[in-house]
């Protein structure tokens, strides 16, 4: 399978933990220094869309820190 989606654009090659317990602001301007298009931050239990997004990632900030993160 590949990273690939069908409009040739690929996801950063980033590791979603190295975001766990980083204050909120500070993960955010990284994702979107290491190349992230779509940076979402999200309180804890937030409903989100399902679908796939390459070139998201989602942080879940709770206390003002990463407490969970994905990509899509």
């Amino acid at each position: 399978m590949s990273d690939t989606a069908p409009g040739g654009e690929t996801p950063p090659r980033d590791d979603p933990e190295s975001y766990l317990g980083l204050p909120a602001q500070e993960a955010e301007a990284a994702a979107r220094a290491r190349g992230w298009t779509t940076v979402r931050v999200l309180p804890p239990g937030a409903v989100t869309t399902l679908e796939y997004r390459i070139g998201r990632i989602n942080l879940t900030v709770d206390g003002g820190r990463v407490v969970r993160c994905w990509t899509g």
